[in-house]
């Protein structure tokens, strides 16, 4: 198994209660009000640690199709609360989905890397903007870390240096609890 194309990741807490149902009413019941809660508790952990900060943060974008249904990309909610608490740069156009993609959650983890693959790419006209970046691509939830490999790839391709993976949750492994 190949180690995935980012270099850290950094969770706030583990994906079980409460945080779990939290996550579930922030992102598919328009609980807005609990983004700047998740941002102050991905900013606590992020402070707690001892390494070098990124110069910008990446929401994972959500295709058209979803951002309509949904009203808000809640990847974003969560990288603008931490941009403005910690003073990074955070790009909401920068990163794009350009392929419309099963939920991961529907999918046997088998299938997941095959689902995300080839989904995402860099605003074309935007890739300098990544050269020797240290990027943060910031997720609501990371589970078998597909997704957060898949991007971060796609953001060293266009030039990052360093590309860091910051979730508010993680899901722990199978047999770990």
């Amino acid at each position: 198994m190949m180690p995935p194309a980012f270099d850290a990741a950094l969770a706030a807490v583990d994906y079980a209660a409460p945080w779990d149902r939290l996550v579930t009413a922030f992102k598919f019941h328009d609980a807005l009000d609990l983004a700047a809660v998740f941002a102050d508790a991905i900013v606590a952990a992020e402070r707690s640690r001892d390494a070098p900060r990124p110069t910008l943060l990446l929401p994972v974008p959500l295709a058209p199709r979803r951002l309509r249904e949904r009203g808000y990309n809640q990847a974003w909610e969560l990288a603008r609360g931490i941009a403005r608490r910690r003073g990074i740069a955070a790009e909401g156009a920068l990163l794009l989905r350009i392929r419309e993609t099963a939920h991961q959650l529907a999918l046997p983890l088998a299938d997941r890397a095959g689902n995300v693959r080839g989904a995402f790419a860099v605003e074309p006209r935007r890739r300098a903007e990544l050269a020797d970046r240290h990027v943060a691509i910031v997720d609501d939830v990371m589970t078998t870390g597909v997704t957060a490999a898949e991007i971060a790839g796609v953001v060293k391709q266009s030039g990052a240096a360093m590309v860091e993976v910051w979730v508010l949750a993680r899901t722990p492994r199978p047999g770990s609890a």
